[in-house]
């Protein structure tokens, strides 16, 4: 599930994507059938894709021995509030920044934003995995 359009920029320590919601995707089915709105974790999904874009092309930059072959994974979210509700229509602006590197444990910081408007922001981390 892809949950991104395109890239905007992305530099070493930042990337911006874009994403829009269609009617026809399958979680508005359930979620609300009267008044659909895109699912908070399915905002966070997108966020983080946007951070494993990121971290792919940062591992790619620094290709050591130890990095050959992985994958970033989510492994916390921190501080998620929920500011905006995003709609069928709605493009969102995906704002991730890396704060911090501790060996292979990656620390970001996600804002997204729709019509300008501050939709969701939290904190999250990453770690290195298999691929396999």
């Amino acid at each position: 599930m892809l949950l991104l359009d395109e890239i905007e920029s992305l530099d070493s320590d930042s990337i911006v994507c874009r994403k829009t919601f269609h009617a026809e995707e399958f979680f508005f089915q359930g979620h609300y059938p009267s008044q659909p709105i895109v699912p908070g974790v399915i905002l966070c999904e997108a966020a983080m894709q946007a951070g494993a874009c990121l971290l792919s092309t940062k591992i790619a930059a620094d290709m050591t021995d130890q990095a050959t072959g992985k994958v970033p994974v989510a492994t916390r979210l921190n501080n998620v509030k929920f500011k905006q509700m995003v709609k069928p229509g709605d493009t969102i602006e995906l704002h991730i920044r890396l704060t911090e590197q501790v060996s292979s444990a990656f620390f970001l910081n996600a804002k997204v934003t729709v019509n300008g408007k501050l939709a969701t922001r939290f904190d999250f981390a990453c770690t290195l995995a298999d691929a396999e």
